[in-house]
């Protein structure tokens, strides 16, 4: 028996990269695929429905059930497309994986309006809007006595967890994606939903095109050696994550080859504390003691 056994799930971004690795896994493990993909290049721009389409016909080789969808996940419409599709193919949906992504990358003094809106609204909204009308269906499933588990999983990054020169509009949206995945896990348990992010680490288009990157993750040329930038290692925590046996919910992990590490939340740290409004001479005293802590960022 697989992991996913009888479960429908949709995955955006699904036709090349870490999102087609998920897709070929989850049918592997049982699971019926919405394989979602716009086609598009890089930066996002234009459109190409044969990458889904193929990701279908490999599943299908396989033995496994899947359904190609191009809608675009950052419209409000084609969100709810794509959740339909899910229902009227397969008569439910379980597990709704959000992968879709695009770079543009540039240093914040050079950064255009387009650059900025173009990926916050491929991540951010894109992962916000799936998710929004698969809840509202979850909601009503709820409402009329049907109740299982649901799963998301949400995809960000070490860019926007720990900042990354260059990527001020993708590491905001990736920093972002991780708190609206904790909210949802507070909002949507009561319908049953558990909501995780992973942060990936692995070969793609999108990392091989970020400055500096690409000598770094380039295949190994002994075939013998564990390639841990494959983007097939992600997707066995992806499987767990979206699994009904999952234990976690409302946490972020970051997965590269072999390794799984669960990321720590924003949290209180040192503070500096008087019974009294703060003059600023006194206050810029106290805080002079606190310094750094240990690993933060300096200038």
């Amino acid at each position: 028996m697989g992991a996913l056994d009888g479960r429908v799930a949709i995955i955006t971004g699904a036709g090349r990269g870490i999102g087609r690795e998920h897709a070929l896994l989850f049918a592997a493990e049982g699971a019926k695929v919405v394989v979602n993909d716009l086609g598009g290049a890089n930066d996002g721009s234009g459109s190409d429905a044969s990458p889904a389409q193929q990701v279908v016909a490999e599943i299908a080789a396989m033995g496994g059930e899947a359904i190609a969808n191009g809608d675009n996940v950052a419209d409000w419409e084609g969100g709810q497309r794509l959740i339909n599709a899910a229902i009227d193919a397969f008569g439910d949906l379980d597990i709704l994986v959000n992968n879709a992504g695009i770079l543009r990358d540039r240093v914040i003094v050079n950064m255009t309006e387009s650059e900025w809106d173009a990926v916050i609204e491929v991540h951010l909204k894109g992962h916000f809007v799936p998710m929004r009308w698969a809840a509202a269906y979850w909601r009503e499933q709820t409402k009329a006595g049907i109740e299982k588990p649901r799963n998301i999983v949400h995809t960000s990054s070490t860019s926007g967890l720990f900042s990354n020169p260059g990527q001020a509009n993708y590491g905001a949206a990736k920093s972002g994606i991780a708190t609206m995945s904790q909210i949802a896990a507070k909002e949507l348990g009561r319908y049953g939903v558990k909501s995780n992010t992973i942060a990936p680490g692995a070969r793609t288009r999108l990392t091989l095109a970020t400055p500096g990157l690409g000598d770094v993750i380039a295949p190994p040329t002994d075939g013998a050696v564990f390639d841990q930038w494959d983007p097939a290692n992600i997707s066995p925590l992806v499987v767990y994550l979206a699994s009904a046996d999952c234990a976690f919910t409302g946490e972020t992990f970051f997965v590269q080859g072999g390794t799984v590490t669960r990321v720590e939340s924003w949290a209180m740290s040192q503070s500096v504390e008087q019974h009294d409004r703060w003059t600023v001479t006194d206050l810029a005293a106290a805080m002079a003691t606190l310094g750094p802590p240990e690993g933060s960022y300096r200038h």
